[in-house]
């Protein structure tokens, strides 16, 4: 079943084939020939499923070794800061309405979420749950538990401001673009320093939370995308970050939508 997932067959016939044409291989790992598709489908259909999860840990620990083992993040960017840096994002899979008729999504289609948290170091998932397709993100984002001092990238999707308190007060940093639509005041225009793209460093809060009684300031931060012209605004809560650094860190986050995509 590791070759099916790992060569990406559809079918028994393609797994047995597969192992057949690598069969000087197979008798490395003690098998004398590829299995054929009876004993295949016997296993699999015997097999318990605390094995797979067995199996996916110590995939999933070696794997994290390897990621440590060259250097943290990889081969891309690093930053400067030593804080561990997550993405969190949610994608929808469609799926036949009339094989998985629990997946109800749409009128005549079925659907799945998948919400994942990635590890940018070694771009490895941490947290992944599956829901209903209509499931809104923020509610599994809630159910996350951060660990104080880590950052976390995230789409304007999951806008709550109740939320970035509640992180914030717990010790934990986040970077997200700000809402179109945001009822925000400016405390305080922060000097930029001299980089290219940057327009403007701002503290604000929030007319909302500042209703309810909650005294809480994020950055507004402006900033010129280089290759679209697009003039981008991220909010965080992080104030000693430089600005530039805050909008690096979303767009690691793009990192995430690669792992996503099928």
């Amino acid at each position: 079943m590791l070759f099916c997932q790992v060569g990406q067959a559809r079918s028994l016939r393609e797994i047995c084939g597969g192992l057949a044409a690598s069969e000087g291989k197979l008798k490395h790992l003690g098998l004398p020939a590829a299995p054929p598709r009876s004993t295949l489908a016997y296993a699999n259909e015997h097999r318990p499923w605390g094995l797979y999860q067995s199996v996916f840990y110590q995939l999933l620990e070696k794997c994290q070794g390897v990621a440590r083992s060259q250097g943290g993040r990889g081969k891309g960017k690093k930053f400067r800061f030593k804080n561990k840096l997550l993405s969190l994002d949610a994608t929808v899979i469609g799926l036949c309405a009339s094989v998985f008729d629990w997946a109800h999504y749409q009128r005549t289609k079925g659907a799945v979420k998948l919400h994942l948290l990635l590890d940018h170091e070694g771009h490895l998932p941490s947290f992944a749950v599956i829901t209903e397709g209509k499931q809104h993100e923020i509610r599994v984002a809630r159910q996350i538990r951060f660990a104080p001092g880590m950052i976390v990238g995230h789409r304007p999707g999951y806008t709550d401001y109740d939320w970035f308190v509640e992180l914030t007060q717990q010790g934990v940093y986040w970077v997200t673009r700000l809402k179109d639509n945001a009822d925000y005041a400016v405390v305080e225009e922060r000097e930029l320093p001299q980089r290219k793209g940057l327009l403007r460093d701002q503290v604000i809060f929030f007319y909302q939370l500042a209703e309810a009684g909650v005294e809480c300031f994020f950055r507004r931060i402006e900033y010129v995308d280089e290759q679209s012209g697009q003039v981008l605004v991220f909010l965080s809560n992080h104030v000693t970050l430089a600005a530039a650094t805050v909008a690096a860190v979303y767009k690691e986050r793009w990192q995430i939508e690669l792992f996503s995509r099928p």
